[in-house]
């Protein structure tokens, strides 16, 4: 073991530590600088062709109707919301601020007011308790609105939303009465309506409509719903919102 531990020694002693020598600037290579990559060229049209690139693909309610409508009652125009959705839902974010309802598309509102627990009192001579059938069920009562709508178009060849509209401007009441306390002695008075209960009254009864029209009867929502739309938007005196609206204004007239 001692005779081994000397020649490594005397082998590491004869090693000499290598000096590294300076390269020759002459000799020393240069970097390549990175080059730009090329990219492709585009591909060119044919000739006698060029791209035409399109606008937006247009929303359609149910993909189906345009919302290109027309409002011709000028009170009802910023309160009837007409923004483009296929399947209109807001999921009422907004309920907390004044003047929501302006914001939440027309056919959201016809369907929010559809989802009702049943009435629970006599209307047009019947007593209608829903027990609560379409309350919170609004994939329901939108495949409803869809159903009569596509009712709609097939029987009166226009737009589904228009006809909506018609009905709607129709059905909306100009006046009605109020209940004023003089001392002890309560009277009605004939008052105006704003703009945005006139809308509040016509969709509840185009709604409450469908729901009495197929209560305790053969046909289904449906095509109750389908059929009040097309006779309000005729102002058809069998329309149930047209009835309505005209007992309200006889009311406020004789209360003047």
């Amino acid at each position: 073991m001692i005779f081994m531990a000397e020649e490594i020694a005397q082998v590491e002693e004869k090693k000499e530590p290598a000096v590294q020598q300076p390269v020759p600037a002459a000799e020393a290579q240069p970097t390549e600088a990175k080059k730009p990559r090329k990219r492709a060229p585009k591909a060119a049209p044919p000739s006698g062709e060029s791209i035409v690139i399109g606008p937006k693909a247009e929303i359609l309610l149910f993909n189906k109707y345009s919302y290109d409508v027309e409002i011709l009652d000028p009170s009802l125009r910023n309160y009837v919301n007409l923004r483009p959705m296929v399947y209109p839902e807001s999921f009422r974010r907004t309920s907390g601020k004044r003047f929501s309802k302006a914001n939440i598309n027309i056919v959201e509102r016809l369907a929010n007011d559809m989802m009702r627990g049943g009435t629970g009192g006599k209307i047009s001579g019947k007593t209608v308790r829903t027990k609560g059938r379409l309350q919170g069920k609004k994939i329901t009562v939108m495949l409803v609105i869809e159903g009569a709508f596509g009712m709609v178009a097939k029987q009166t060849g226009k737009n589904p939303l228009q006809v909506f509209i018609n009905a709607l401007e129709n059905a909306a009441p100009i006046e009605d009465t109020t209940r004023v306390r003089y001392g002890g002695i309560i009277s009605n008075v004939s008052v105006d309506i704003s703009a945005s209960r006139r809308l509040d009254v016509a969709i509840r009864n185009l709604s409450m409509a469908a729901i009495v029209g197929s209560f305790n009867n053969k046909r289904d929502i449906t095509s109750t719903l389908a059929s009040e739309i097309i006779l309000a938007a005729k102002n058809d005196i069998n329309s149930y919102a047209i009835k309505r609206k005209n007992e309200i204004e006889r009311m406020a007239r004789s209360a003047k």
